[in-house]
C-alpha cells in the first residue's frame, strides 16, 4: 500500500521517525551486559566472540568506519520506513548507516543497539550457538503513515558475541547483491527484508576468499526473528525462554493473538468459518481424527509461522528464486526471505540446480526448497511440542512451573506429533494454493480449473527443462503473444522459435523441428485454455495482466556480477543507482535509462554466464 506522503511528497526526517525497543524490554539481556550502560562503558573488543546463556541478545554498538561512502539508498525503502526522500542527503543520515552514530537516548526507553542470540541446523546438522556474528539492531521505528513497525539493522558493523571466529564485517561483493535482491524481492511481491543503503568502507580489507573491500548493509524487516531463535533455546532445554519467546512473537510480531488461525475444526465437525480455501478438503475421517487435539494458542501460532512460510516458498518455485541455504537459522518467523548469500533467479530450467556451489548433495537446489523448509518447520514444531501438546493444560500451573511428568508426558508428546503432522498437511495445502494462484497469473488465467496443474503447469515445466528454455524470459514473452497470432498449427510452429536463446536450439538429442512441435503443442493448449477464461475481444487487457505479474526484468547472476565488477574495481557508481530503479520496477519495459544497457539486462543471459554458483560468503 502506498504511503500518504508519496503523491505529496513529504516524508519525516531521521530524528522525527518514532524509535522504540519493545524486543530488548521484553525479552531478556546478555547477563554480562544488563543494561546498555554496562555495555557502552566497556571497551569494544571485550564485546567479542563467547556463548551466551540464558538471553536473546546482547546490547552491542557499531564499530565506527574510519572512512565511509554513501553507494545507494533505496527510494521505496526510504518511503516504506516513512522517510522523506531528502532525508537520505543528510549528514544525519550517513552518520547513521554508516555506523558512526546511533540513538541512545535513556529518557525514551533506554534505546540501544543489539545483537541477536540463535542458533541453527545447517545442512541438516546441529550447528549450535550461531547468532548476529555481523548484523547490529539500531531501533525500531513505526511509519505513522501505514502503522507498520520495522527493525533498522546493520550487516557488517562490526564484531558481537556472536561472530565466533570471523571478523563481523561483510564485503562489497554480498553487500551490493543483498542491497539489491532484498528490494526486486519485494518489487515483485514475494515476502523479504529490505535494504535501505549500502555504504562502502574503503579503509576495511576483509579477507574472505581473498582480500576485499569493506561496506555495510543497513536493512530492515518486521522482525529479524528466525526458526533457528528457538532451536538454540530448545537444544539448552530452556523451556521458559521458549514459552516467553513464542508470547513475544505472537502479540508483538503477530500483533496479538487473536490474530492467528482460528481453531481448525469447529465441535460439531464442521470446517471452521476462519478457515480458507486450502483447508476445505479435509475428509471427514481426517476431521473426526483430529477433533481430540486440543488445537491451543500455540498451536495457533505454529501454524501462522507455517502458513507464512508456505506462500513464500510457493512464490519463490512461482518465480524461480532460491536463497541457496535454507538452513533455519535463515528461516524466518514471518515467513521473509532473508540472509542472502549465494541465491539466485533461474536461468535454464533445472529442478536440480542449486546456486551455492558448497551445497554438493542439492539439498537446496530449486525442487527441494520446499521440503526443506517444512523440514525447518518440524524443528520448530519440537521446539514449540510441549506447549503445543499440552492442550488445555498449558496454563496450568503445575504445568508452567514444572512441565512435563513421566506420566503426562506420553501422551503430550503424541499428541504435538499430531498436530505437526496436521500442520504439515496445511502447509502443503497451503503452498499449492499460492503456487497455483501465482502461476494462474503468470499464465494470464482468471480461474482455477483442476486439470490446470497437470495439462499445463506440469507440462510446460517438463517441456522448459527438456529443451533448456529460460524459465522467467518463458513467461514474458508469452505475454507479448496476441491469440491471433497462433490460431493454426503453422503459426503455432513459427512463434516457438522466440522461446529459443540467441544462439538458436540446441540439443544432442532434439531435433530443432522436434522442439518446436513440443513448443507448438503447449501453445495450442495453453490457446484453448485461456479462450475459456478470456474472450477473444479482451486479448490486449489479458497480455497486459500477464505482464503486470510478468517481469522484463531480474537482478540475474551475471548482471550482479557486472555491477560489483563495475563498482568495485572501475569506479562506476551510477550502474548501481540504475540497476535499482530497473529492480524496484521489474515489470516495465522502458526506465528511461540507458536504452542499450536496458535492453542487454532484460536479454538473453549469455551462454557461459547461465546458472552461476558462488560460495556462501557471497
Amino acid at each position: 500500500m502506498a504511503s500518504s506522503f508519496q503523491q505529496s511528497g513529504e516524508g519525516l526526517s531521521l530524528r522525527e521517525l518514532s524509535k522504540s525497543c519493545v524486543f530488548t524490554s521484553k525479552l531478556p539481556a546478555d547477563p554480562a551486559f544488563e543494561t546498555p550502560e554496562i555495555s557502552h562503558r566497556a571497551p569494544r573488543e571485550a564485546l567479542g566472540p563467547r556463548l551466551v546463556r540464558g538471553a536473546l541478545y546482547t546490547f552491542v554498538r557499531p564499530e565506527p568506519a574510519e572512512e565511509y561512502e554513501i553507494l545507494g539508498v533505496s527510494p521505496k525503502a526510504l518511503d516504506d520506513l516513512g522517510l522523506a526522500a531528502s532525508e537520505a542527503m543528510t549528514q544525519e543520515f550517513h552518520a547513521l548507516v554508516s555506523g558512526n552514530e546511533f540513538p541512545w537516548d535513556q529518557s525514551k526507553g533506554g534505546i540501544y543497539p543489539w545483537a541477536q542470540c540463535y542458533g541453527g541446523w545447517q545442512f541438516g546438522s546441529w550447528a549450535g550457538q550461531l547468532g548476529d556474528g555481523r548484523a547490529i539492531s539500531l531501533f525500531e521505528s513505526t511509519n505513522p503513515y501505514t502503522n507498520m513497525r520495522y527493525e533498522l539493522q546493520l550487516k557488517g558493523a562490526g564484531r558481537t558475541p556472536y561472530s565466533r571466529f570471523a571478523d563481523g564485517k561483510a564485503v562489497l561483493r554480498s553487500s551490493i547483491r543483498e542491497y539489491i535482491v532484498s528490494e526486486a524481492l519485494s518489487a515483485l511481491g514475494i515476502p523479504t527484508t529490505r535494504a535501505l543503503a549500502i555504504t562502502l568502507l574503503p579503509r576495511s580489507k576483509v579477507l574472505r576468499e581473498r582480500i576485499e573491500p569493506g561496506a555495510v548493509v543497513t536493512r530492515f524487516a518486521e522482525s529479524w526473528l528466525r526458526i533457528g531463535t528457538f532451536d538454540l533455546l530448545r537444544a539448552r532445554g530452556d523451556r521458559d525462554l521458549i514459552r516467553k519467546l513464542a508470547t513475544y512473537v505472537a502479540e508483538e510480531v503477530f500483533h496479538g493473538w487473536e490474530t492467528l488461525p482460528s481453531v481448525a475444526y469447529s465441535n460439531n465437525g464442521q470446517s471452521s468459518p476462519a478457515m480458507d480455501s486450502t483447508s476445505k478438503n479435509t475428509s471427514k475421517n481426517e476431521v473426526e481424527e483430529n477433533q481430540d487435539l486440543q488445537e491451543n494458542r500455540f498451536t495457533r501460532l505454529y501454524r501462522e509461522i507455517a502458513r507464512r512460510n508456505a506462500k513464500t516458498v510457493a512464490a519463490w518455485q512461482a518465480y524461480g528464486f532460491m536463497n541457496g541455504v535454507l538452513n533455519t537459522d535463515n528461516t524466518s518467523i514471518c515467513g521473509l526471505s532473508m540472509d542472502f548469500g549465494p541465491f539466485a533467479f533461474m536461468d535454464n530450467f533445472d529442478p536440480h540446480y542449486t546456486p551455492n556451489h558448497d551445497d554438493h548433495l542439492l539439498r537446496y537446489s530449486y525442487k527441494n526448497q520446499p521440503s526443506i523448509i517444512w523440514w525447518n518447520l518440524v524443528r520448530l514444531g519440537e521446539s514449540l511440542g510441549e506447549l503445543m501438546g499440552a492442550g488445555d493444560l498449558v496454563d496450568h500451573e503445575e504445568f508452567v512451573k514444572e512441565g512435563l511428568t513421566e506420566t503426562s508426558a506420553p501422551a503430550v508428546v503424541e499428541r504435538a506429533e499430531k498436530l505437526i503432522e496436521q500442520t504439515g498437511k496445511e502447509f502443503r495445502a497451503v503452498f499449492l494454493s499460492e503456487y497455483k494462484q501465482l502461476m494462474r497469473g503468470r499464465l494470464g488465467l482468471q480461474t482455477e480449473k483442476e486439470t490446470d496443474f497437470q495439462d499445463l503447469f506440469s507440462e510446460m515445466l517438463d517441456m522448459m527443462e527438456a529443451l533448456e528454455l529460460d524459465f522467467n524470459h518463458f513467461f514474458r514473452r508469452l505475454s507479448n503473444i496476441s491469440l491471433s497470432d497462433i490460431e493454426t498449427t503453422a503459426q503455432r510452429s513459427e512463434m516457438a522459435s522466440i522461446f529459443f536463446h540467441n544462439e538458436g536450439f540446441e540439443s544432442v538429442s532434439l531435433t530443432e523441428a522436434a522442439a518446436k512441435e513440443r513448443i507448438a503443442h503447449w501453445l495450442e493448449i495453453w490457446r484453448t485454455r485461456v479462450l475459456e477464461d478470456w474472450d477473444t475481444n479482451n486479448d490486449v487487457a489479458r497480455q497486459t495482466s500477464m505482464k503486470s505479474v510478468n517481469p522484463s526484468f531480474l537482478p540475474r547472476g551475471w548482471i550482479l556480477d557486472e555491477v560489483i565488477d563495475r563498482v568495485e574495481h572501475k569506479g562506476d557508481r551510477d550502474i548501481l543507482g540504475r540497476v535499482m530503479q530497473m529492480a524496484l520496477k521489474p515489470f516495465a519495459e522502458d526506465w528511461g535509462l540507458d536504452r542499450e544497457e536496458e535492453r542487454r539486462f532484460c536479454g538473453d543471459v549469455p551462454k557461459f554466464k547461465r546458472a552461476m554458483m558462488c560460495s556462501c560468503s557471497s
